[in-house]
């Protein structure tokens, strides 16, 4: 009889056990980064170590532990195509800021209206109003190559806080991921606490995935060994142990290390954010040079023709623009409209055939189709990149649902179960009510 007891209270603890269970994986349906669970119901072994139905009729049920259901390749998966989308993101934002750099003043605008104002004076070399047009145009281009060359400051520095703030935040990650390694090491296996803190270490790694690349191994105890860059990569995090990242941008070149245990090693993420950070940092040295040549051939063209010529006072023209410590630093050295060189030297205040060279200038220097190249070429980047981008998306989300269709909680299901385990747990009690209710019969026939 007290077989029959034993087995009826056991059969109530393990499916009371599994109930637990399923009302967890009922009230966190919705949230992230949880893994559903199960818990593993076993025979109890018999005195001789075999099992069979006779030893289970005798001996009941018992609790193996709660397994979380996770797919370490599927998981991966999403970290991969985490990485590859992060990347193209951080992309498309440095470049949409890039572009909004090259048009925000109106540059080509601003050298048509420059050169149409040379056109107007051409006409009528000694009139003041069109000369005044023409400075006032030019004062525009230098201000808006100026302007122009300022907003992609800007850009580099944002793209210096975006890179910062990055690294600093893998950093906290990698020291909050050692110490869910410690957990995981004093945890028991197949408990509710080891799986929790599984989780914690699952999500951690999702988030350091969306800045580096990462590639991840772990032990028995699901302690996680993480290396940025891939495999062949410094490792950032290695049982309690977590390291530093650290960024420096020189121009369009970009660097990380990794400082880990003593030692410094250079990292080359291939995926993430600070991937596309690195791709950012060029994309912005090369918007800078090419605005930087083209502002170069304009300012000393212009002022090149302005010393071949004559002023109205008939003297040698002097330089319309001054250029500061870089190219796209311009202020207008002119302020005297009268000092515009139209004409040839020696030719007369009414000559106009110096004009005639910076007509020329126009067409050989190509200043504004080059900007329209320039701006164009940067919009079509951008529109590739974004393309990508939402290809990467749907890749990314492909990965994450399969995934989840494993680890994630299915609420029919779980239904599905909760009936099972009350059914269950209702005629484990019931054999205890049997048991009680037969043993008190005996007593009562004594």
């Amino acid at each position: 009889m007290s077989d029959l007891l034993g087995i009826g209270a056991s059969g109530v603890r393990a499916y009371q056990s599994a109930l637990t269970t399923v009302s967890d994986n009922i009230a966190n349906a919705t949230t992230t980064g949880y893994t559903r669970r199960t818990t593993t119901l076993n025979e109890v072994v018999s005195a001789d170590g075999v099992t069979s139905r006779a030893a289970v009729a005798v001996n009941g049920v018992a609790v193996a532990g709660t397994v979380r259901l996770a797919d370490a390749v599927k998981a991966a998966d999403v970290r991969a195509t985490s990485a590859d989308l992060a990347k193209s993101e951080a992309g498309v934002t440095t470049l949409t800021s890039i572009q909004s750099a090259l048009t925000g003043s109106a540059v080509g605008d601003r050298l048509a209206d420059f050169f149409n104002a040379a056109t107007a004076v051409a006409a009528d070399p000694t009139a003041s109003a069109p000369r005044s047009t023409m400075l006032e145009a030019a004062s525009s281009v230098a201000s808006a190559f100026t302007a122009t060359g300022k907003a992609l400051d800007n850009v580099a520095a944002d793209l210096d806080v975006t890179a910062e703030n990055a690294v600093e935040t893998l950093t906290s990650l990698g020291t909050a991921l050692a110490k869910v390694n410690d957990g995981l090491g004093r945890a028991t296996a197949g408990t509710s606490g080891a799986a929790q803190l599984q989780d914690q270490r699952d999500q951690i790694l999702d988030q350091m995935s969306a800045i580096s690349d990462v590639s991840v191994t772990t032990d028995a105890a699901g302690r996680a060994t993480v290396r940025l860059g891939g495999a062949s990569g410094p490792t950032l995090v290695s049982g309690n142990n977590a390291g530093a990242i650290t960024y420096v941008r020189n121009g369009g070149s970009v660097s990380y290390a990794v400082h880990y245990a003593g030692e410094i090693n250079t990292l080359t993420p291939n995926g993430g954010a600070l991937a596309g950070v690195s791709d950012g940092a060029q994309r912005i040295a090369d918007a800078r040079s090419q605005l930087g040549a083209i502002a170069s051939g304009f300012t000393s063209g212009v002022n090149a023709v302005q010393a071949q010529g004559a002023d109205l006072n008939g003297t040698t023209g002097a330089a319309m623009f001054a250029t500061g410590s870089t190219p796209t630093d311009i202020t207008l050295a002119l302020t005297d409209p009268s000092g515009i060189a139209a004409a040839a030297v020696g030719a007369g205040k009414r000559d106009n055939s110096n004009l005639a060279a910076l007509a020329s200038l126009r067409s050989s220097g190509a200043f504004e189709s080059d900007i329209t190249t320039l701006v164009s070429d940067s919009a079509a980047t951008l529109a590739s990149r974004k393309t990508i981008a939402d290809a990467q998306s749907s890749i990314r989300d492909g990965a994450v649902a399969a995934r989840d269709a494993v680890s994630g909680v299915n609420l029919d299901n779980e239904a599905v179960d909760l009936m099972r385990f009350q059914q269950a747990y209702s005629a484990s009690s019931r054999v205890i009510q049997v048991a009680r209710d037969t043993f008190q019969s005996i007593l009562d026939i004594r």
